[in-house]
């Protein structure tokens, strides 16, 4: 059987799964699946030779039966995983790089849940599934904040007292994963252009931007929280703490219900009164609709442009993940508020969504380099292991 890393990405509602095999200390990408949860719970993973889906009970949570269940899938397969690693949102000032999830560890994560409270629990509960059902597979954790650590203190402090800054009420910035798989993917590439400054977009679901010069993080649109910078599909973004005290005030009886609001009932979903899916609003003929694309365009191009004063101008833009990799109409909607800054879109390439999307006569490079973060927490994982002589997988 092929040994084995399993990568593990918790959301409330889902559960992503990487497999990779371990050959001379490297993680090559075998397959992957996402477990979904909810009415219709199943688990469906792609092999390189088909597809096997799994349903699962109705009311399947994160916890050792579901863990139980994806590993036996992947093991049927044929696999042995001998490492899990995990994506975990929020490291704090605490944890910088990947580390190896003792039980020391975990109770510092655990720590952190005030941070990050909708992410952090059921990434935390995968921890202690595999923990339970597999108690020898080592574990691993891989920190989205941890690429940003590398930002001045100038770009992670609020405008609050020093006292609140010093306890941990700062600017951390996340999709840390992603940037770190961006920059490196670009220096194999045009090593030149890595080396100058590159703002990337990654457009998703959740929506961030990072300005980075030489592939080290300057400045990214992130915060305190996975709620901050442009709108997405359905967090607001940037929002007026005014407007935060109204809502508390007038709308909402405690914190909890004002989380749920920001979190779920905002972003383009919010705006649309219809849906936080781009493809959705994009087909969609309604006014409401096309001023939450709108709105999602401007307020990226803003970013872009406040990241130009972090970085002292703007070489290059990388549009990323699922929106930026796959919707020329959000690049193209991007651009059109940037030819000040001298950028302009090639409109074939920009459709067929190609490597280089930029005319010729733009004084910016725009690429599109699909992300990886699954890659990046296997890499870490083996990083990790290497660290620890007694982990040592033998025959990788």
């Amino acid at each position: 059987m092929d040994k084995v890393a399993v990568t593990f990405n918790a959301g409330s509602s889902s559960l992503k799964v990487g497999v990779f095999r371990l050959e001379d200390g490297l993680a090559r990408r075998l397959g992957g699946g996402v477990a979904t949860l909810g009415d219709q719970s199943r688990f469906t993973f792609r092999f390189s030779d088909g597809d096997e889906t799994v349903d699962l009970p109705s009311g399947t949570v994160i916890d050792a039966r579901l863990v139980s269940q994806v590993v036996d899938c992947i093991v049927r397969g044929g696999f042995d995983p001998v490492v899990a690693g995990h994506r975990i949102v929020h490291g704090g000032q605490t944890f910088n790089g990947p580390v190896l999830l003792e039980s020391d560890v975990v109770l510092k994560i655990e720590d952190l849940t005030h941070l990050a409270p909708v992410h952090l629990p059921p990434a935390l509960a995968i921890v202690h599934a595999v923990r339970s059902a597999y108690p020898d597979i080592p574990q691993t954790a891989s920190f989205d904040t941890a690429f940003h650590f590398s930002q001045s203190s100038l770009a992670a402090r609020l405008a609050i007292p020093r006292a609140l800054h010093d306890a941990g009420l700062r600017r951390y910035g996340f999709h840390g994963l992603s940037y770190k798989y961006v920059a490196r993917e670009l220096r194999k590439h045009d090593p030149d252009l890595a080396a100058g400054r590159v703002v990337c977009a990654h457009l998703g679901s959740g929506a961030s931007l990072c300005g980075m010069i030489d592939g080290v993080g300057i400045d990214t649109s992130m915060g305190f929280s996975p709620l901050d910078g442009v709108p997405m599909s359905t967090r607001p973004g940037s929002l007026d703490p005014g407007a935060v005290v109204h809502l508390l005030r007038n709308n909402f009886h405690d914190a909890d219900g004002l989380e749920d609001f920001l979190y779920h009932r905002c972003g383009l979903h919010g705006v649309s009164g219809k849906s936080g899916d781009v493809r959705v609003l994009l087909e969609d003929f309604h006014p409401a609709s096309r001023e939450a694309i709108d709105l999602f365009c401007f307020r990226i191009a803003g970013e872009i442009g406040r990241l130009a004063v972090s970085l002292g101008g703007v070489d290059a833009i990388v549009f990323t993940a699922g929106v930026g990799e796959n919707q020329p109409e959000i690049r193209n909607g991007v651009a059109h508020h940037l030819g000040w800054l001298g950028l302009s879109l090639s409109e074939p390439a920009n459709k067929m969504n190609a490597a280089v999307i930029s005319s010729r006569e733009s004084e910016i490079v725009a690429l599109v380099v699909p992300t990886d973060e699954e890659q990046v927490i296997a890499e870490e994982a083996m990083e990790v292991i290497s660290r620890h002589k007694h982990l040592r997988i033998e025959h990788v």
